[in-house]
């Protein structure tokens, strides 16, 4: 028996760039590295791991690298291989065939990484020679967490060479059967690393002001908008996270200012990570900033940064956003949206699973279906 209250604001459909999303709990990306070696390649599994989740409104897919110098992790998916295009082909046919609905996130490390995950053994790329104080990253079965180096930095010229591996990358995930994609602009990856002052400390028309700060993103979201349509197009930010040694002087200037550059441009969503990476909102939401955003950003705004169902569903009455991703919980509750439903209780996640692995704590969370039919 469902205990959905009357007008749940979770379960009210909304039109957002083509797409009707039955609800608005949405799954979060949420990297999982269990791709297939050698290539980063999707695979059966990862197939079966999405189509689970398929009541999501929408799935943001895990961060999926647009290069191989794009990449920053072991076991993590590509989208620039015709063999990476075929498996995700895969995912999207099951996803589609499940009814849901599937976007790619576009991702490009920057200076996340090492040179055992780069072409060549190449030092990774960002805007400005900063070693991340404390990122560190994984590159192999064996290796633990391992520190990152200082990076290099990109030369002008290069800069026309980052936008073309994302529109390529857009090209991509079309042919892969995606509805649509999202620029990965946050969580100290290389575009947050361009936009935020405290990485991006260059001299030329990529650095120094908000406007050069910002040059490289927006000519990033223009041609992923060339590829793709203003409609089937998100971006993310993370305008307070500081995961990877990301500090911004202002946030609420530098995000606002971005927010009102991407809603000139009419993309589909805004997903803004309204907490510092992993869930810490200790000191609340930052609700400066996001009245700085929503002040100037139109369209579909979505919240994400450990939701939980009832403080969503207040916010989207509240207006403070129109709808929610939700990570950790996606990852334990393949069936999330019933459960939200129904107010069932939720199953625990388990993090010691969350990264490389197996099927144990992937594909193998029950369902209140199945928890049902065994009790």
């Amino acid at each position: 028996m469902s205990n959905q209250q009357p007008n749940d604001p979770l379960f009210q459909p909304l039109i957002m760039g083509g797409l009707t999303l039955p609800n608005r709990v949405l799954m979060s990306p949420l990297t999982r590295s269990r791709s297939s070696q050698p290539g980063d390649v999707p695979n059966d599994m990862n197939t079966q791991y999405y189509q689970q989740r398929a009541s999501a409104g929408l799935i943001l897919s895990e961060a999926t690298q647009i290069s191989p110098q794009g990449k920053g992790y072991a076991f993590t998916p590509g989208i620039h291989s015709q063999e990476q295009i075929d498996g995700w082909k895969k995912v999207t046919e099951a996803v589609h065939l499940a009814g849901g609905r599937i976007h790619m996130q576009l991702w490009h490390v920057g200076r996340i990484s090492r040179p055992e995950l780069q072409p060549d053994g190449k030092l990774p790329v960002a805007p400005s020679a900063i070693k991340p104080e404390g990122a560190r990253t994984f590159i192999s079965v064996d290796s633990g967490m391992v520190d990152v180096l200082e990076p290099r930095a990109l030369d002008t010229h290069e800069m026309a060479g980052i936008v073309e591996q994302y529109r390529q990358g857009a090209l991509n995930a079309k042919e892969a059967g995606f509805d649509g994609v999202e620029v990965h602009a946050a969580n100290g990856y290389l575009l947050d690393q361009f936009i935020k002052s405290g990485s991006n400390h260059r001299t030329d028309e990529y650095g120094g002001s908000l406007e050069n700060r910002l040059r490289l993103p927006l000519m990033v979201i223009q041609a992923v908008i060339d590829v793709w349509g203003k409609d089937k197009v998100g971006v993310r930010v993370g305008p307070t996270g500081s995961f990877n040694d990301m500090h911004d002087e202002n946030p609420a200037e530098t995000f606002s200012t971005f927010a009102k550059h991407l809603n000139d441009l009419g993309i589909a969503y805004l997903e803004v990570v309204e907490d510092s990476f992993q869930g810490n909102h200790a000191n609340g939401r930052p609700e400066d900033i996001i009245d700085a955003i929503r002040a100037v950003y139109k369209g579909t705004y979505i919240a994400n940064g450990a939701y939980t169902a009832e403080e969503a569903r207040t916010r989207i009455r509240e207006g403070r956003c129109d709808l929610v991703t939700f990570g950790r919980p996606f990852i334990a509750n393949p069936d999330l949206p019933e459960r939200f439903r129904q107010n069932a209780p939720l199953n625990i996640w388990d993090d010691s699973t969350f990264y490389g692995g197996d099927e144990h704590g992937y594909i193998d969370y029950p369902t209140l279906q199945k928890l049902t039919i065994e009790a």
